[in-house]
């Protein structure tokens, strides 16, 4: 399997823009041998908590069918980042289309507290990605939360895959973070991260890919956008820039 994360550029509220670059990425994510592609957290919208209620939409929302199309087509699954409307609320979520099946979610459910006012706590339909479930999927501020990646690691998981958008005052420590969890539960980290702005802050990009070790094996820089892909079964990385 070849595990891809995105680092993208939100284009701020602007879905149709932020689709088209979606699709960018995907085509050089195909065209590279990947499986699966993850983007950075709200890659749809932007990362923009004030605008949330403005934003949200339907799981089912008519402009991301083209996503499924291309799963279909090209035989990737593909997971876009989506504020989500709800019963209880609009949830900070992944929307996860796989080849010929129907959409399912990761809804974060470890909330920062800057979030509590704008997000309710999600429900995944999945959390568990690949052939042998062995992927699970984090978003941002869950990647801090011990007990995450606990029953990430208690179901099986051997490889964390965290959506994220870590701004330059705090990629550092993410970064650090995720090279224990991979030294710990001797597991396989990928980080896809935003660039651009969001929120009023920068994004830091510095996507990367950890070894069981806690070791890097491909990081991306600061500013671009581009790709980086993990073969599971050589357990090399490569990444491309746009």
């Amino acid at each position: 399997m070849k595990l891809c994360v995105a680092q993208a550029r939100a284009v701020k509220g602007d879905i149709l823009s932020n689709i088209e670059n979606h699709k960018k990425i995907i085509d050089l994510a195909v065209s590279n041998g990947a499986d699966t592609i993850i983007f950075p957290e709200l890659s749809i919208t932007g990362y923009e908590p004030t605008l949330a209620k403005e934003l949200a939409t339907e799981l089912h929302d008519e402009r991301l069918n083209v996503f499924q199309d291309i799963s279909d087509e090209k035989a990737i699954t593909i997971g876009v980042g989506v504020p989500l409307k709800t019963p209880t609320g609009i949830t900070i979520s992944m929307v996860l289309f796989q080849p010929q099946e129907s959409r399912n979610v990761y809804a974060k459910k470890y909330l920062h507290a800057d979030e509590d006012p704008y997000f309710v706590s999600g429900e995944s339909s999945l959390s568990l990605l690949g052939e042998d479930g062995d992927v699970a999927l984090a978003i941002c501020y869950e990647l801090s939360v011990p007990q995450h990646v606990e029953d990430a690691y208690k179901c099986g998981a051997q490889f964390y895959l965290a959506s994220s958008v870590k701004s330059t005052g705090g990629i550092e420590n993410a970064i650090a973070r995720l090279s224990r969890i991979g030294s710990e539960y001797d597991m396989m980290v990928l980080l896809s991260n935003a660039v651009g702005e969001s929120d009023g802050f920068l994004c830091a990009g510095k996507s990367a890919v950890w070894d069981s070790t806690g070791a890097v094996l491909e990081q991306l820089d600061a500013t671009s956008e581009g790709i980086l892909i993990l073969d599971t079964d050589t357990r090399t990385a490569m990444s491309v820039t746009i």
